[in-house]
């Protein structure tokens, strides 16, 4: 079961709001007067990819807005040919002839047969997957919090390095907020 995304918003650099996007964007919503001036950003907890709001009018208001949000608007039913209850997609794949030749062979199928061998080898791979993906995810918050920071380009070689205690020791000065934040970015649960 996939965990329900959250959201971190920043003011500068202090940390305003953390959790999913609605109790976020209230608690946004009642600092917003507060903080005006400042640079409101916000970023995706999984990804550190910043997402925009429209945060004119009331925190309702800009809750209500959400459902055209590209990110959570709700998908179009599709009509049509296909299959749309399994998700297939059909695209191209370009393999040797002796490749075709055993996908041939396998009793469920040339499809069947990929799709297992791709699900294989994504449980293989799903740590190095998760250690890369949070490298990069802290590593595009620092880039966008830290990049003018005493140690950011050491902090860099550090956390692609895998060295975390390093990294945090290289971001010790940095504000307690964004420090605290990278670090939990780039520490895979």
């Amino acid at each position: 079961m996939e965990r329900e995304r959250t959201y971190t918003a920043f003011v500068g650099e202090q940390r305003i709001a953390t959790g999913e996007v609605r109790a976020m964007l209230r608690a946004v919503k009642a600092q917003a007067a507060e903080s005006a001036r400042d640079r409101l950003l916000i970023f995706d907890d999984t990804t550190a990819r910043q997402v925009d709001f429209d945060l004119r009018g009331t925190a309702d208001e800009v809750i209500e807005r959400l459902a055209r949000h590209p990110l959570f608007a709700e998908p179009a039913p599709r009509s049509g040919p296909g299959r749309p209850k399994l998700g297939v997609t059909a695209r191209e794949v370009t393999l040797l002839p002796r490749h075709w030749e055993w996908l041939e062979q396998q009793p469920s199928g040339a499809s069947a047969a990929l799709r297992k061998l791709v699900e294989a080898a994504m449980r293989q791979a799903a740590p190095d997957d998760a250690v890369r993906a949070a490298r990069d995810a802290a590593n595009r918050f620092m880039t966008t919090m830290g990049g003018n920071l005493p140690g950011y380009e050491e902090a860099t070689r550090a956390l692609y390095a895998g060295e975390l205690a390093r990294m945090a020791e290289l971001i010790g000065e940095w504000p307690q907020d964004v420090r605290g934040y990278a670090l939990r970015l780039a520490t895979v649960d």
